[in-house]
């Protein structure tokens, strides 16, 4: 197995370290909370930091994101190696362009910090609101539930769009991953450049705009051929899951991973099963290991590959003594039937014949960041031991309007491996508690042998507002 190094890094830092691997042009155009990997990158490429292909990353700040998704775009059609960062309002002006990229089979991705749009307000936390809003346009979507898989998998990601020529949406939550400070193993730029199929790359580069190999693109189509031609895509999509599930069995071998499309976690009889994506797992985890360590028999379908959503995979991934089935959603549709990752799973399960004595419900949670315990995975677990569990629920409120939330306890278990020593520091935004707390952080998990975890909450006022 490789040997990598450890380091003390959120998110941000760890989607960054790997984009810049594969990356020889930026399109970049910042948004909380996705800045920090343009800016990380950027500061990179000044310092002559070199790439697989030994070059430093041209980066190229434009004057919005529609203009950063239009210099991705062009420079994927002239056959640079590019990427770009970005969240929320700012991947929604990317949306034309992404339909033209996918379409012409450009290898790029899109590293996204998953951000709520702006509803009946603007808000800069965290939710997938924003990567819901793409699944149509044809982008191969990956989910990370930490730093460390954001750092394992965003290889992943931009391995399988050169190899499966389809271009990648890679998300991770905003603030609560991508501003998570923890120690991880650190991908070397050899390891991943080993893994790298550099003869797409020059079948990439071959097929780019150029006056000595004439192609056409982006042409007009009537409706004698227009059809035709959007169907002559399926086939890359039939092809990529197994091109994604490649890349994470060379990446399992590499670093002792068991990455799959769907991870499944939990006791292997359980009949009371979660399915979740993003950084809520964690959490979920502790929770069924001390539900289980109790005589419970509980797990939960960790969702990595969302498009293309494999049926049969993700049906795999289920024990077969699941009674009662709960999918979570970050994001609300209001007047859909369900929420996206609801509707996926029952049709996958109808697909797959294992609806018959299955109760399936969907909850939303963590909306705008809005914080999601302990007690709303044990909330979950204790509605699905009901006879007829809510079809539709909410956690981590309290509604008194519509009466979709569960009810939480305050006082349940502490979860948390007992040797974990555990500190909350408060302090008014501006007083230097969030900063000092970041190197404190750092020093640690740089300078001990102690695992670290630091996560910092403050409100969009900062400067004034409170923080922990």
């Amino acid at each position: 197995m490789a040997k990598r190094k450890f380091q003390s890094m959120d998110g941000n830092t760890a989607a960054a370290h790997v984009s810049y691997a594969f990356t020889e042009v930026a399109g970049i155009y910042p948004i909380t909370p996705s800045s920090p990997m343009a800016d990380m990158v950027d500061i990179w490429s000044a310092q002559g930091r070199k790439n697989i292909f030994g070059t430093t990353v041209k980066v190229c700040e434009m004057q919005s994101e529609g203009g950063a998704a239009g210099a991705v775009h062009g420079s994927l059609a002239a056959g640079a190696m590019t990427s770009t960062y970005t969240a929320s309002q700012g991947l929604l002006l990317m949306i034309p362009n992404m339909y033209k990229i996918a379409a012409e089979m450009l290898p790029t991705v899109f590293h996204v910090s998953a951000r709520t749009v702006a509803t009946q307000a603007l808000s800069i936390f965290g939710d997938h609101s924003d990567v819901m809003a793409c699944r149509q346009t044809g982008f191969a979507m990956l989910a990370e539930t930490n730093v460390q898989e954001v750092m394992d998998l965003s290889a992943v990601a931009h391995l399988a769009a050169i190899k499966g020529r389809v271009p990648f949406l890679n998300f991770f939550d905003g603030f609560r991953t991508s501003h998570e400070v923890q120690k991880i193993a650190v991908w070397d730029y050899d390891e991943l450049a080993k893994l790298t199929d550099f003869k797409a790359v020059d079948a990439f580069r071959a097929h780019a705009l150029n006056p000595e190999r004439p192609a056409m693109r982006g042409s007009h189509e009537n409706p004698d051929i227009f059809f035709q031609h959007r169907e002559a895509c399926n086939t890359l999509y039939e092809e990529l899951p197994a091109i994604v599930e490649e890349y994470m069995h060379k990446v399992n071998k590499k670093i002792g991973t068991n990455y799959e499309l769907f991870n499944y976690y939990g006791h292997k009889q359980a009949d009371r099963v979660v399915v979740a994506m993003g950084s809520f797992c964690d959490v979920l985890e502790e929770v069924i290991d001390y539900l289980n360590a109790h005589g419970q028999k509980v797990g939960l379908v960790k969702v990595r590959l969302y498009r293309p959503f494999v049926a049969e995979k993700f049906v795999a991934a289920l024990p077969k003594t699941v009674k009662k089935l709960a999918v979570l959603d970050r994001t609300k549709e209001p007047g859909a039937g369900g929420e996206p990752l609801y509707l996926d799973v029952m049709t996958a399960l109808a697909e797959q014949g294992r609806l018959a004595g299955l109760t399936v419900v969907g909850g939303r949670y963590g909306l705008g960041s809005k914080d999601t315990p302990p007690s709303s995975a044990f909330a979950i677990f204790d509605e699905l031991k009901k006879a007829k569990p809510a079809r539709e629920f909410t956690v981590g409120i309290v509604d008194d309007v519509t009466h979709l939330s569960l009810p939480e306890k305050e006082n349940t278990p502490n979860v948390a491996d007992p040797s974990t020593i555990e500190c909350k520091f408060w302090g008014l935004g501006g007083d230097g508690t969030v900063g000092a707390n970041k190197n404190s952080i750092k020093i640690i998990g740089d300078h001990t042998n102690k695992y670290v975890q630091a996560y910092f909450q403050y409100d969009s006022k900062k400067t004034g507002g409170v923080t922990v």
